[in-house]
């Protein structure tokens, strides 16, 4: 049994991530909770028996009873929390981004492999089960070799999203945008796939610069967009294959797939309206293949081992977490494939306003 501590109980924690940690009652107990805002920290340590609530976070980190913590604060407090945390000696599961800067996430990675201690990050795409039944039917050739990937995440961001409970004013600031908290999970999808880039070129700006919130906790307020709230990002792997990623909080709505991948037998298909899900549909073209209709298309396939009631892909990373303390699972979400598409999203903004390609230099396994 692996006990954990969860640091920050914002809007995600309580949504996406505290369902998928009590499916793992098996594996994992809550030992310990800690937010600065006492009231959250106990709303959440009541989700899960014997949790108790930590008035600080260096007290939650000195429990010697904790293997590893789940790091959920806002992303300007990830690399301070993430960096005190192995200092303390826990292994680390770390929402997105890893770190603030490139610099600071070679750092960090160093101080794991010092203190021998697992580093994991979010966005947990490539640990669902969609997203290893499709590497390995790429990897075994099924679509022949890719050639392109295209993505989309857009919308108007968090200032409009009914469900959304926090403020939302913090992701249109420089620190955040919609490449840092949305573009990032088509960024991880693709490289996942495909592998680490070799370049990037990008266009960018802001292309709404006031917006009016509409979610119903903070309806009327008005939010200064500091951040490009639109990217188009270019990305060369090499040997002619390429990715294009629209990352995007001035979109009001949009019915485009929210991944296609490309090779040079067929083609992979995932809508938008199904991204969430782990173990959700996919449209697959193979002409010929069994299953195909008169079109070539399959339509609506789910990867074999789909389990009953399905996996959140943003639940999905605390349990590979957790497996992975286990010694049950090989780590997927590593903290150098995070900070390759960190390098990506800095790499694209500096291109964006400076008008020329961007070499990348960090690279990953798997």
């Amino acid at each position: 049994m692996i006990t954990l501590g969860i640091i920050g109980c914002g809007d995600v924690a309580f949504r996406t991530y505290f369902p998928g940690i009590e499916r793992l009652a098996d594996r994992a107990r809550v030992a310990a909770v800690f937010d600065p805002a006492t009231e959250r920290a106990e709303r959440a340590a009541a989700r899960f028996p014997g949790a108790r609530v930590r008035a600080t976070l260096e007290e939650l980190l000195a429990d010697d009873g904790i293997r590893g913590v789940l790091n959920l604060t806002p992303a300007p407090f990830h690399r301070a929390v993430n960096e005190q945390a192995l200092r303390a000696g826990r292994d680390v599961f770390s929402e997105k981004p890893l770190t603030g800067t490139v610099a600071e996430g070679r750092a960090l990675i160093a101080l794991a492999e010092e203190r021998g201690r697992v580093l994991l990050c979010a966005p947990a795409v490539m640990a669902t089960r969609r997203f290893r039944w499709l590497k390995t039917l790429i990897g075994d050739g099924a679509f022949g070799r890719p050639t392109l990937a295209t993505g989309q995440m857009a919308n108007l961001g968090p200032a409009g999203w009914a469900d959304y409970t926090g403020d939302p004013a913090v992701f249109y600031t420089k620190q955040v945008g919609p490449l840092l908290d949305t573009g990032v999970y088509v960024l991880h999808a693709i490289t996942g796939l495909l592998g680490p880039a070799k370049r990037v070129q990008a266009l960018g700006g802001v292309a709404i610069p006031e917006r009016t919130v509409t979610i119903p906790s903070r309806a009327g307020e008005t939010i200064r967009v500091e951040a490009n709230d639109q990217m188009l990002l270019h990305l060369d792997f090499g040997g002619v294959t390429f990715a294009h990623v629209l990352s995007s909080f001035a979109v009001p709505a949009s019915q485009a797939p929210a991944l296609e991948v490309h090779g040079e037998t067929g083609s992979i298909s995932l809508a938008l309206s199904d991204w969430y899900d782990g173990d959700g549909p996919t449209d697959l073209y193979r002409p010929g293949a069994p299953g195909a209709g008169p079109d070539g298309w399959q339509r609506a396939v789910r990867p074999p081992d789909t389990r009953e009631g399905g996996r959140n892909l943003i639940g999905s990373g605390p349990e590979h977490f957790v497996d992975v303390l286990l010694g049950t699972a090989e780590p997927v979400l590593t903290a150098e494939h995070a900070l390759h598409v960190l390098e990506i999203i800095h790499a694209a903004t500096t291109s964006a306003s400076e008008g020329r390609v961007e070499e990348l230099e960090t690279r990953f396994g798997g």
